[in-house]
């Protein structure tokens, strides 16, 4: 499976590089910043998870672990690319007046709610019955 590479796509050297200067530069038992880890999985993608960790001196199980969480956490986070809005013209609910007349009298239909779609139907119907 080819994966297309981002812009800020950091070669494994870099991040190991990133890492060695942290390792030096840390005081104490410190976590590992966010920041390291999302390189570490960006390369890890890329390369496979055991040779990331291998070449950056982490577990290779909590390499992977993390990779799922942002892969979950990606998925939730993004938002959709495309959104159809339908928005309608009129205000409030769509009214229309329907008003025949015929030999046998008129009739009127008054009808809330109604779209363009009801109307052609309607009309086709009493098209119809009265032809």
């Amino acid at each position: 499976m080819n994966r297309k590479r981002s812009v800020d796509t950091h070669n494994l050297n870099e991040v190991r590089t990133r890492f060695d200067n942290w390792r030096r530069s840390r005081h104490g038992k410190q976590r590992i910043p966010d920041e390291l880890w999302l390189s570490a999985i960006e390369v890890a993608r890329r390369d496979g998870v055991n040779p990331t960790a291998t070449a950056l001196h982490l577990d290779g199980g909590k390499l992977k672990r993390r990779m799922v969480a942002a892969d979950s956490v990606i998925g939730k986070a993004m938002p959709p690319t495309f959104v159809e809005l339908m928005a309608s013209h009129t205000v409030g609910s769509p009214e229309c007046t329907i008003e025949l007349e015929g030999r046998n009298g008129k009739l009127r239909i008054h009808w809330k709610g109604a779209t363009a779609a009801d109307v052609v139907g309607l009309s086709r119907a009493l098209w119809d019955v009265a032809s």
